[in-house]
């Protein structure tokens, strides 16, 4: 995975780079730890199992690592589906998660 490809999928590369202060080599290594990040699984099994609070948790932990990498694409659904578990709001979260399931797909091919 190079800069340019995470251009490609929409990430800002620049942002993110300049918070490890321009730093390529570290950036990308941060980058490429979201590949095995578990709070994907653990965000679905917590909302399938009706623990929004669980669910919470997990989506707050990835907006965070998914904002400071500057992951936009990934980042975006993650952000409107924990603004949505932060008021435990009832609602049908299918949607979201398809959503971050293809983002995270093609995350996952780069």
């Amino acid at each position: 995975m190079t800069p340019d490809d995470l251009r490609a999928f929409g990430a800002d590369v620049d942002t993110g780079m300049a918070r490890c202060m321009d730093n390529e080599a570290f950036y990308l290594k941060l980058v490429n730890s979201v590949k095995q990040e578990k709070k994907f699984d653990v965000l679905e099994e917590s909302i399938a199992a009706g623990d929004l609070d669980a669910a919470f948790e997990a989506a707050h932990s990835l907006k965070g690592v998914l904002g400071n990498l500057s992951l936009t694409p990934l980042y975006e659904p993650v952000n409107e589906i924990t603004e949505l578990l932060r008021g435990r709001t009832d609602t049908d979260y299918s949607v979201l998660l398809s959503q971050i399931a293809a983002k995270r797909e093609e995350f996952l091919a780069l």
